[in-house]
């Protein structure tokens, strides 16, 4: 295998071999199809993270959001 590469062909025939190599080295390998990627087989990473983690820094501005609007919408009128 060069470069964490293989062809559909050879995945099949080894599929086995690859899963064992991958978990035990935690690196990648993609399998391609006529010479392009096709797919790719990684070690499972579990996500478990806080979700409030993902938004953290999003929030630009927060003055008061729970003030009144100034703003006369169209379907008050």
């Amino acid at each position: 295998m060069e470069g964490n590469q293989v062809s559909k062909t050879e995945f099949k025939a080894k599929a086995l071999e690859f899963f064992r190599q991958v978990e035990a080295s935690g690196e990648s390998v993609v399998v391609t199809d006529h010479g392009k990627p096709a797919l790719e087989v990684r070690p499972y990473r579990s996500h478990e993270r806080n979700p409030f983690d993902v938004l953290r820094g999003s929030v630009v501005r927060y003055i008061d959001p729970t003030a009144p609007v100034d703003v006369v919408w169209e379907a008050a009128r």
